[in-house]
């Protein structure tokens, strides 16, 4: 099974206020050190399963297919690393995996970046898909979070983009920015679908500690623009509202927070999809690798099967700490633990979990029925519209994705409901 790579680049321009990643603003010299240490672990990264496999037991398997089918660089902000970087660290993954002819290259782009210089330099990397980090088309939305474009900006690189042949672009839109209104976030919507882009993905603002607005709005102030923030039932309205918006204009939804237009029939007849092929790997539990900052990754025992029990791997979510060679954190993932992914993240695509699927992959692996477990929290959910059932195919309601964090909880075990954020990598 074709591994997805992920590699992690911390930089940014600006630290806009809702950002709860591992990235921050430092100092170009910092650039060049961090690369040549991803360089190295891109050159070591066999080994590393190797002795990871090994040291958890055979059962996990000592060795992965090097052969990649998506590489996704993302942030932070790829575009801002130098034009010999980027090109040192595609061309040192092409040196260490057999990537597919037609594999999916996704590079993270803030809008403000795209200099014909940059789109020459992806170009020569082979990117075939961009994702713009553009948030708001409303200029006083996205200059109260820290974002450095406009909308005329956002517009003008993407028409830069298509001239070059990089037609394949996802725009990210926020619903719940500081003075975000119904009438301000259907403009954004409306943009979105205007620029004809075959991508997007609509994610609600995050409230916690972990971002300046989000420790502001908790604490009750006012600093980064809290006193303009929606409050959470706008912004579930304004998440509602992009769903329709979107859907009428044929861009439908696969996953809770994105969204792909069918694309022109191929030359076999057959629709290309234009769903992230990078992100369905996380979702479908299928194998990834992760280099850089906050990098996961999960290799499984047998990379030709299902993946049932596996390994999961991050590296630390400081850049102090990755330049300090801090061990991974490693979490061997049970058939038990495994199961309970497969409801959550399958849950999380428009098209559900397949019940007999489950029950198939995984009875062996058990004493009994291995879905039999989850029956009532499926039925409970069911009762409460979370989900909808449809002979042996189960699927979160449109108030389920609302709530979907609810719904996911009741498919893991109590000792295990703690820690698996990392397996929803954005």
């Amino acid at each position: 099974m074709p591994l997805g790579l992920y590699i992690s680049v911390p930089f940014c321009r600006t630290k806009c206020s809702y950002c709860n990643f591992a990235s921050d603003v430092f100092s170009k010299s910092a650039y060049e050190n961090y690369v040549a240490r991803v360089l190295e672990d891109i050159a070591n990264s066999r080994q590393l399963a190797l002795e990871l496999g090994c040291a958890f037991g055979s059962a996990l398997g000592c060795t992965y297919d090097d052969t990649a089918d998506s590489i996704y660089l993302g942030g932070g902000t790829p575009s801002i690393l130098e034009a010999a970087q980027l090109l040192r660290i595609f061309a040192a993954v092409r040196g260490h995996f057999a990537i597919a002819p037609d594999a999916e290259i996704t590079v993270e782009c803030a809008p403000g970046t795209l200099t014909p210089v940059l789109i020459e330099t992806l170009l020569q990397c082979g990117v075939n898909r961009v994702s713009l980090g553009v948030q708001s088309f409303v200029d006083q939305e996205a200059q109260s979070v820290g974002r450095l474009h406009n909308r005329a900006t956002v517009l003008e690189e993407i028409g830069r983009l298509r001239e070059a042949g990089l037609a394949n672009i996802n725009i990210d839109l926020i619903a719940g920015l500081p003075h975000q209104t119904a009438e301000s976030w259907a403009f954004s919507v409306s943009e979105t679908i205007a620029t004809g882009v075959p991508h997007a993905s609509v994610y609600m603002l995050e409230v916690d500690e972990d971002s300046r607005l989000g420790r502001e709005l908790i604490a009750g102030g006012a600093r980064y623009h809290a006193h303009f923030v929606p409050d959470e039932d706008a912004t579930a309205d304004f998440y509602q509202q992009a769903c329709q918006m979107l859907a009428s204009a044929g861009i439908a939804q696969y996953e809770i927070s994105n969204f792909a237009r069918t694309a022109p029939h191929s030359q076999n007849g057959e629709l290309q999809s234009n769903e992230s092929r990078h992100n369905l790997k996380y979702w479908t539990r299928q194998p990834y690798l992760g280099f850089g900052v906050d990098a996961h990754s999960m290799l499984a025992a047998d990379q030709n099967q299902a993946v049932h029990q596996a390994l999961r791997f991050a590296t630390p979510d400081s850049l102090d700490a990755y330049m300090n060679r801090t061990p991974h954190t490693v979490t061997p993932v049970s058939a038990q633990a495994a199961i309970e992914e497969s409801f959550f993240l399958g849950l999380r695509l428009n098209r559900g979990i397949d019940l007999e699927r489950l029950r198939t992959d995984f009875s062996p692996m058990f004493s009994r029925d291995a879905v039999a477990t989850w029956e009532s929290a499926i039925q409970q959910c069911v009762r409460e519209g979370l989900l909808e059932q449809q002979g042996a195919t189960v699927r979160l309601t449109g108030r389920g994705r609302l709530l979907s964090n609810e719904a996911f909880a009741r498919f893991l075990a109590e000792e295990t409901k703690v820690g698996t954020g990392h397996v929803n990598p954005r």
